[in-house]
């Protein structure tokens, strides 16, 4: 059993969470997640309205009773969600776990704090992690440039951004970006980490609600099937490379600006990506972490799989290589 004080935090058996998915942190992976002993995130935004975000949290808890939390990310908009109903709605929810993603999350951070809602503020370098910490947030999911979705604009990767963020930071912070098996879990923890944040490798699940045709595309993808797309736009954001991301990629070499790719990145075609299986409808999101997926497992079965093989790797094979090496010594 692998304790940290993460699980402590947020009271789960295991140092894994699902990252919050646009179209695809929905009740049944949630609650899937959740009764496997790991950390379950709804996400807000995926339901159209803060009553509709009251009735997923009410759906959930009547498919598990173990905690989860619901992930509320703050974005630039023209026209932006009503963010402060959507906290509302999760506070009369009787949520306890709240992941914030986004800009500056303060206004939510302060308004949770007053419920006891422990917050988790996902960044993307050492300095919004630390500003995070200042807010008064309770723990940092700090996000490598492995990363799907938007890794930030310094491209840092998280050999190296885990590390220096673990030397500054002092509340608890798990790791995300590249994380999809019991090697990956035992990487983030040497390196300071205290649990993993998984997005694309919950997609892949049996409960994971999007098309089997999708998984099986991210099963068949390699660690080279993404595109990195609005790089030329200073929003930057790692998707799956397909028809679509290829063509906006091209777009921006030539001097495209975002009116000139909106049509194809909207996220309703996005979405249909999801509902119909057809991969090249639309813009979707998937890290690198591709070509370390090889299986459509259960929740249950993928979060035991990398449990076992983290502490595998713990007592067995780095007691073999310091028993080995003590040998030497007394040779």
């Amino acid at each position: 059993m692998i304790k940290t004080r993460f699980t402590e935090l947020v009271g789960v058996e295991h140092p894994i969470v699902q990252g919050g998915m646009q179209w695809v942190g929905r009740a049944e992976l949630v609650a899937a997640v959740a009764n496997a002993g790991a950390l379950g995130l709804i996400t807000a935004l995926t339901q159209p309205t803060p009553e509709d975000l009251t009735k997923e949290i009410a759906r959930c808890r009547d498919l598990t009773d173990k905690p989860f939390g619901v992930n509320l990310t703050i974005l630039p908009a023209i026209k932006p969600p009503p963010y402060a109903e959507y906290r509302q709605a999760i506070i009369e929810a009787g949520i306890k776990i709240v992941e914030t993603a986004g800009n500056k999350p303060q206004e939510h951070v302060t308004e949770f704090k007053k419920h006891g809602i422990k917050i988790i503020h996902k960044c993307t370098s050492v300095r919004h992690a630390l500003s995070a910490e200042r807010m008064g947030v309770d723990a940092i999911s700090i996000d490598g440039f492995e990363c799907a979705g938007h890794p930030g604009e310094d491209d840092t990767p998280g050999l190296i951004l885990i590390p220096a963020a673990a030397d500054k930071v002092k509340i608890p912070m798990i790791a995300s970006g590249g994380f999809g098996d019991g090697r990956g879990l035992v990487a983030a923890l040497a390196l300071g980490a205290e649990g993993i944040n998984m997005g694309t490798r919950f997609m892949c699940t049996k409960e994971s609600p999007i098309h089997q045709l999708v998984k099986e595309r991210i099963v068949a993808n390699d660690e080279r099937e993404t595109e990195l797309i609005f790089r030329t736009m200073r929003n930057t954001s790692r998707v799956a490379k397909n028809a679509i991301s290829t063509k906006v990629v091209a777009m921006e070499r030539e001097g495209a600006n975002f009116e000139d790719v909106r049509e194809l990145v909207a996220g309703a075609r996005g979405k249909m990506v999801y509902a119909t299986g057809d991969a090249d409808e639309g813009i979707w999101s998937a890290g690198q972490v591709q070509g370390l997926i090889h299986d459509i497992p259960t929740c249950a079965s993928l979060v035991s799989r990398i449990m076992r093989d983290a502490e595998a790797i713990i007592c067995s094979r780095f007691e073999a290589m310091l028993s080995g090496a003590q040998r030497q010594a007394a040779e």
